[in-house]
């Protein structure tokens, strides 16, 4: 099944034409090879009422499934992407950063600085990436093969299929979905 996707770079200097965005465009090719349909890509500004506006025309009237964004997600004072994101999100889905946070922090202890943030609204899933080109990709990487199986679920009528895994002869076993 193919899922649509969306690709916002947060960005004051790119939003201006001052930098060329390079981390959204690589985000859309790996997207596009994983399969999906990027139906949607937008540069904006570091402006929190923006940002959100446009995650909520993502998620509530162009129904994408999965929006990434990139950027605007360190400590400077205008990064406010995960808070605008948390601020549209109906459900946190905090595995998703902590795994990109775990697999950043295997190639340089400053992972340990993004604050990215991921959630659900409604039947989107909305995750963020560094603005970086090299960190964006390597994030990414991390969860792309997860988010195909969350998706799945979260537009799934029911509940999700998932697999017993144990020993019926001992009792033991547990869900994996």
């Amino acid at each position: 099944m193919s899922y649509s996707a969306a690709v916002l770079t947060i960005s004051d200097k790119g939003s201006r034409g001052e930098r060329i965005d390079t981390s959204g465009p690589l985000v859309v090719r790996l997207l596009t090879e994983a399969g999906y349909d990027v139906q949607y890509t937008n540069i904006l500004p570091d402006e929190f009422r923006l940002i959100r506006g446009e995650l909520l025309h993502l998620c509530d009237d162009l129904k994408i499934n999965l929006i990434i964004t990139t950027g605007g997600t360190g400590f400077s004072p205008r990064d406010i992407t995960p808070e605008a994101t948390l601020s549209v999100v109906e459900r946190e889905t905090r595995g998703i950063p902590e795994a990109m946070r775990a697999a950043s922090m295997k190639i340089t202890p400053r992972g340990c600085l993004s604050r990215s943030a991921a959630g659900i609204r409604g039947r989107s899933l909305i995750v963020n990436l560094p603005g970086s080109e090299k960190a964006a990709k390597e994030n990414l990487e991390s969860v792309l093969d997860s988010l195909g199986h969350g998706l799945k679920m979260l537009l799934s009528e029911g509940s999700a299929d998932c697999a017993v895994i144990g020993d019926n002869k001992t009792g033991v076993s547990d869900l994996q979905c």
